[in-house]
C-alpha cells in the first residue's frame, strides 16, 4: 500500500494505557495502542526485580516508556494523528516528542520518500489538552537551522517539593548500559579501574555484550528483554512501513527506569561525539541515523526529564528515605570521537576476543566482514594497531574485501550519502585512511590496492593533514555532560593511550 493509502485507512494511533504488574521476581510493563480502526499493540517489557513497587511512583516512568515505544508502531502507517490517552502531556513535553520523532524517523523518512514536512503532516493530541495540539511548522528548504531550536540558556530547575517527591534507597553507583561494540567495552575497561560501585545493564543480550561484562569481571548483569508485538512485524511482511527508529532514546529511558529501581546514581552510556554527523540533507533536516546517540538528543532529553520526572534528580521508586535523590544521564565518551576512541581501545586488549561492533556479529559472536560497522571498526583501529593483530580479531584482512572498500569511501565522504549505520565522521574515515597507509608505508608492506585509490581520489595535502591531526586526534570535545569524577577518569585514559603512541 502506498503512503496516502496508509495514512486514510488508519487515521490515528492511540496510545489507550500501559500495565504494571509484578510476579516472580520480574517486573513486566505492557503497553496498549490501537491503530484505528481494528489493530492492537500490546507490546511489553521485563525487568528483573524483587523490591517493593509502588504503581504510582512507577507510573511516570511506563508511561514514558510507552511514549517512545509508540513511535515504531506510528511509523507502520503514519498517521495523520498520534492520540495520548494514557497520560498528560503539557505543550512543551508535546514539543519533545514531536521534535524525537521527526529527527528519529528521519532515516526512515528518507528511505521510504515521506515528505514530512508537508502542511498538516502530523500531529500530537492529548486528552487534557483537548483539541489542543503540535503540528510542525513549515520548514522552508533554505533553512539548516535545527527544528525547535533550543534557548541559549536553559530554564533554571526547581526541584519540587518534599511532599511530591518519593523516597529512594541510598544509592549504588553507576549503571552502565552495555552493548556489543568497542565503545562500551572501553567504558568498562576504563570504570572499572576506578574505586565506583558498578553494575551493567543488557537489553535482549547478545553474546558480545554479555562476554564484555565478563570480561570486565563484573556479575550479575540487569538482564531487560523487550517483546515486540508480533502484529507488527505481520504488518511489515504485508507491505505496511518499515524502517529505523531512535533506539538509543529507548534505552535512555529504559535506563532511568532501571535506576530508579535500582537505586543507581548515574546511567552512563557510550555514545561518542561523532555521533553527532548526520548522513544527508532532507526536505531542509539533517538526517542522522546516529540522532538518537548525539549530543542534541542527550542535552533535550535531559531537560525532558529534568520537567517531566522531577529533575536531574529523577526520583527513584522504592519507599526507603535518603538525602540525595539525584539519577543522572551521561554518555562517558562524549568529549572523544571515534577515531579517538579507535587508538584508545588497543590499550584494552582483553575485549579483543569479545567485543563486536557488527550487528551480525554482535548477535552471533562473529564478525560478519560486509557491513559499514565492520568497514569502519577495521579501519579506526588499522592505524594504531598490528595487521596481524587485526587479522586475528576480524578473521581476514578486510581491505581485500570490495564491499568494505566502498563502505569507506562513503564514510570519507567520496560518495553523497555516508552509510546509515553507526560509523564516525568523514573526517575521522579520511584521515584514517591516510595513517593506515602511511602505517603500511613505514612498515614497508604492499598497501591494498583498493586502500591507495582511496587515498588518490581524496586529494589530501600537507595542511590538511596538518588540520585533521589537529580536528581529529589532537581536539578533545567541549560539549558534555559527565561529572567531576568521570571526566577525570576519562581524561586520564585518553592521556595515556596519546602518550604511548607518541608524537603525531
Amino acid at each position: 500500500m502506498t503512503l496516502e493509502q496508509l495514512r486514510l485507512k488508519h487515521p490515528r494511533l492511540v496510545y489507550k494505557r500501559f500495565y504494571i504488574e509484578q510476579a516472580g521476581g520480574v517486573l513486566t510493563i505492557s503497553h496498549e495502542f490501537l491503530l484505528e480502526p481494528d489493530i492492537v499493540f500490546r507490546p511489553r517489557v521485563t525487568i528483573p526485580y524483587n523490591g517493593k513497587i509502588d504503581e504510582n511512583m512507577l507510573a511516570p516512568y511506563a508511561f514514558n516508556l510507552g511514549m517512545v515505544e509508540a513511535i515504531s508502531y506510528w511509523k507502520a502507517a503514519c498517521p495523520k494523528e498520534f492520540v495520548v490517552e494514557a497520560g498528560f502531556l503539557s505543550q512543551d513535553h508535546i514539543r519533545f516528542w514531536y521534535d524525537l520523532t521527526l529527527h528519529g524517523l528521519g532515516e526512515f523518512f528518507y528511505r521510504n520518500k515521506i515528505d514530512f514536512t508537508k502542511e498538516d503532516f502530523f500531529h500530537i493530541v492529548t486528552s487534557e489538552l483537548g483539541n489542543e495540539s503540535l503540528s510542525r511548522p513549515k520548514l522552508s528548504l533554505e533553512d539548516k537551522a535545527e527544528l525547535f531550536p533550543r534557548e541559549a540558556t536553559p530554564t533554571p530547575y526547581t526541584p519540587a517539593s518534599p511532599a511530591g517527591r518519593p523516597h529512594a534507597i541510598p544509592s549504588s553507583g553507576d549503571l552502565i548500559l552495555v552493548g556489543g561494540g568497542k565503545d562500551s567495552a572501553m567504558t568498562l575497561g576504563i570504570l572499572k579501574q576506578s574505586d565506583r560501585t558498578l553494575q551493567t545493564m543488557v537489553l535482549n543480550p547478545t553474546k558480545a555484550a554479555l562476554e564484555n561484562i565478563r570480561v570486565s569481571g563484573l556479575s550479575d548483569p540487569i538482564i531487560v528483554k523487550r517483546t515486540i508485538d508480533s502484529k507488527l512485524l505481520e504488518l511489515n511482511a504485508a507491505g505496511y512501513l518499515n524502517g529505523h527508529t531512535p533506539f538509543s532514546a529507548y534505552l535512555a529511558f529504559l535506563g532511568i527506569t532501571v535506576a530508579a529501581l535500582y537505586g543507581n546514581e548515574n546511567v552512563i552510556v557510550s555514545n561518542e561525539k561523532s555521533a553527532n554527523e548526520g548522513n544527508v540533507m532532507y526536505h531542509g533536516m539533517e538526517v542522522n541515523h546516529q540522532y538518537s546517540k548525539s549530543f542534541r538528543f542527550e542535552t533535550m532529553f535531559r531537560e525532558y526529564v529534568r520537567e517531566y520526572l522531577g529533575g536531574m534528580g529523577i526520583p527513584r521508586l522504592p519507599s526507603v528515605a535518603r538525602d540525595n535523590e539525584d539519577i543522572d544521564y551521561f554518555s562517558f565518551l562524549r568529549p572523544l570521537n571515534d577515531l579517538q576512541i579507535g587508538m584508545m581501545f588497543t590499550t584494552f586488549p582483553e575485549y579483543f576476543p569479545t567485543f563486536r561492533s557488527c550487528n551480525v556479529g554482535s548477535k552471533t559472536g562473529v564478525w560478519c566482514g560486509s557491513c559499514a560497522k565492520c568497514a569502519f571498526t577495521y579501519l579506526s583501529l588499522s592505524p594504531f594497531i598490528s595487521r596481524e593483530q587485526l587479522i586475528t580479531i576480524f578473521g581476514g584482512d578486510l581491505f581485500t574485501r570490495p564491499e568494505i572498500l566502498e563502505h569507506i569511501r562513503a564514510t570519507a565522504g567520496l560518495t553523497p550519502v555516508k552509510p546509515f549505520e553507526c560509523v564516525g565522521t568523514r573526517d575521522e574515515a579520511t584521515l584514517a585512511v591516510y595513517l593506515t597507509v602511511e602505517k603500511y608505508f613505514e612498515e614497508s608492506r604492499e598497501v591494498p590496492e583498493g586502500l591507495l585509490k582511496i587515498k588518490s581520489d581524496l586529494q589530501l595535502t600537507s595542511a590538511d593533514i596538518a588540520r585533521l591531526q589537529e580536528a581529529v586526534i589532537e581536539n578533545w570535545g567541549d560539549a558534555y555532560n559527565l561529572p567531576p569524577e568521570h571526566l577525570s577518569l576519562l581524561r586520564s585514559a585518553w592521556e595515556q593511550a596519546r602518550n604511548l603512541r607518541g608524537p603525531s
